[in-house]
């Protein structure tokens, strides 16, 4: 078992942590328990699968937090934000603790979900995150929506798609039937200006307007969607929130909303980045409305008669923020640490999978396009090799998943899991190892004690990394 949680008892844990814990996030109470462990609720137990017999080919929801951290959620073990839908999500499914993000930051991360693949794949995965207009998912690559749709699937992507801007980059050029959100990495949540200062809410190719509070408007139209009668069709739809993400404005803060409008057209190219603003309640506020949000579209999709085959898959696109609660972990967003790729992820799928169950298995993004793909029947293309792996088999019938990698690179760092073991090199240049099944933290570095293991998992890291672009100068 890889997770830290298996080393010391809850009760142990939480005696030894949690109220310096507490009293480093300004909270003034201990965590009722460890990080990474649920608040609340029955036992979970180790997954099993249940082998059920295969049913019709799944509806797929998968939905996306921006800038979620590991302990965010109440399910994760955070000590003061209350999230009873997504717990209950959990509670339904399963709950992977040692999960990860295809990359650190934004773009990267959807590129590695979209495609299956490492980021730097691709010359638009290079950007971390994409800026401009000059980067973005090519229409030609499959996507995990464009292989859906030949296998007979409708697909939508609602929410932040932040694959690359207009005219040459869209959803609907890459395997999306329709596509309503934001282009960019982040809006303002009430006007939608963009980071340059341009409206970026739109329906398909066309501005569209509405200016109430984004989460509002994005969850209707995912319930929406997921009430629909298909006509028999199977879906897939790409549900991308943009919050907790900055600028950091809850449902209600139209004050707040009106001066960084009004910072952006007066030219502050940074208004969005709200450097000078948030707060741990302003974040615990945006998460608890992602939690509603979520419960919303799920209650949508109970109502419509179809949760029992449909697939749910939960994540955040890459670790937390300024805000978020990541303890035990080390590091955060635009990180190779922990912190800064480890995200909670919740598989749900009621007709092959029984609720309660917890996994330790490591997985990342591109794993779950491969699984995805697997479980509608659909096939990688041939010429565009997946480096993520199928869970199918785990998942449905038993099997082991196969030793495998996990590999990341991002500009001044690089870090590759194998088993338990961590390589990890920083900013600073250092070869570190860390044994994460009993250091998640990070701190304990066997590199001078273990060193023929750090050669061997630098050269796997520097194997991979020579079959990828490289970053432009």
């Amino acid at each position: 078992m890889s997770s830290y949680e298996n080393k010391l008892s809850r009760r142990a844990f939480t005696g030894a942590v949690g109220v310096t814990a507490a009293a480093a996030a300004g909270l003034g109470a201990a965590p009722a328990q460890a990080a990474g462990t649920p608040q609340a609720g029955p036992p979970e137990r180790e997954f099993r699968a249940s082998r059920r017999r295969p049913s019709r080919r799944p509806n797929i929801l998968f939905i996306l937090g921006d800038d979620l951290g590991w302990a965010d959620l109440s399910a994760y073990g955070s000590p003061h934000i209350s999230t009873p839908n997504l717990d209950r999500l959990a509670r339904q499914g399963v709950r992977f603790t040692d999960a990860y993000s295809g990359s650190a930051t934004c773009s990267p991360t959807r590129f590695s979900l979209y495609t299956g693949r490492y980021p730097a794949r691709t010359k638009g995965g290079l950007a971390e995150p994409i800026a401009d207009k000059s980067a973005g998912l090519e229409p030609t690559h499959p996507t995990l929506a464009s292989l859906l749709k030949a296998s007979g699937y409708a697909t939508a992507l609602i929410g932040k798609w932040h694959a690359g801007y207009l005219p040459d980059y869209s959803p609907t050029r890459s395997g999306w039937d329709e596509f309503f959100g934001n282009f960019g990495g982040a809006l303002e949540y009430y006007s939608k200006l963009g980071l340059g200062g341009e409206y970026d809410l739109y329906e398909g190719d066309a501005e569209y307007k509405d200016l109430r509070y984004y989460t509002r408007i994005i969850t209707e139209r995912a319930s929406e969607y997921v009430s629909r009668d298909h006509h028999g069709r199977p879906w897939l739809l790409n549900l991308n929130f943009t919050t907790p993400h900055w600028p950091w404005i809850a449902d209600g803060d139209t004050e707040q909303s009106a001066e960084i409008v009004r910072r952006i057209k007066a030219g502050d190219g940074r208004a969005l980045w709200h450097q000078d603003g948030g707060s741990v309640e302003k974040y615990k506020e945006m998460v608890e409305d992602l939690d509603r949000s979520v419960g919303e579209v799920l209650t949508a999709l109970k109502r419509s008669g179809q949760e029992e085959h449909t697939v749910v898959v939960f994540s955040s696109d890459n670790g937390g923020e300024r805000f978020s609660y990541n303890w035990p972990l080390s590091g955060s967003k635009a990180s190779l640490q922990e912190g800064g790729i480890r995200v909670p992820n919740i598989l749900r799928w009621p007709a092959r999978l029984d609720g309660g169950q917890v996994s330790r298995v490591p997985v990342f993004s591109p794993d779950w396009t491969a699984t995805l793909l697997e479980l509608a029947g659909a096939r990688p293309h041939p010429a565009y090799p997946l480096d993520g792996v199928s869970l199918a088999g785990y998942l449905l019938r038993g099997e082991k998943v196969a030793e495998r990698d996990l590999f990341w690179r991002v500009r001044g760092e690089r870090a590759l899991r194998r088993g338990d073991w961590k390589y990890y090199r920083g900013k600073t240049g250092r070869d570190q190892l860390f044994h994460l099944a009993g250091d998640i933290r990070e701190q304990a570095d066997k590199a001078g004690v273990e060193p023929a293991r750090l050669a061997e998992l630098r050269t796997a890291w520097e194997a991979v990394n020579a079959g990828l672009l490289p970053y432009p100068a």
